[in-house]
């Protein structure tokens, strides 16, 4: 049996960004119970020249939309990039779910060998809808979503593999 490209996109993108919902939930209450303010996490990095928290859910979800949209040969909804609280990034990542789950598999499927150009700066990057979805959008979903993951345990909020897994 096959995988097709709406399963292996959508399903996926549904179950993640819940997930990273109810990471940041957790981190909205461990900020609350320990008394801290809330943008000490939401500005939270790893390392100096990293992005913050809030940045990093902002280009996991970002990933999310985007790549389903080209494949589905529509634009992408743009979002302004100005969330500052826990609130307004679950918002953020409610809204971008609800996007996702407005695609069809007639939309997604058979997109493998479309071609897809990203263009950053000056420079342009072709793929086959394939490569795009599995080698680039996928993998800095995860990463961006890994990352706020990360920020937020390593600042000691009790999250683990089944919070980042999602239900």
């Amino acid at each position: 049996m096959s995988l097709s490209m709406y399963q292996a996109s959508v399903p996926v993108f549904s179950q993640y960004l819940p997930a990273l919902s109810g990471v940041l939930k957790k981190a909205a209450a461990f900020a609350e119970a320990k008394k801290i303010d809330p943008s000490v996490l939401i500005n939270a990095r790893i390392s100096p020249d990293m992005f913050a928290l809030a940045r990093q859910v902002q280009i996991a979800t970002d990933h999310a939309k985007g790549s389903l949209a080209r494949l589905a040969g529509v634009e992408p909804p743009s979002y302004a990039d100005t969330e500052a609280t826990f609130d307004e990034l679950e918002a953020r990542i409610a809204k971008t779910l609800a996007y996702v789950k407005t695609f069809k598999p007639e939309q997604i499927d058979g997109t493998e060998a479309k071609d897809i150009v990203l263009t950053f700066g000056t420079q342009k990057f072709p793929f086959t809808g394939q490569a795009y979805l599995i080698q680039f959008a996928l993998p800095n979903f995860f990463f961006h979503s890994s990352m706020a993951y990360a920020i937020l345990r390593h600042n000691g909020v009790d999250v683990g593999k089944r919070d980042f897994m999602g239900g």
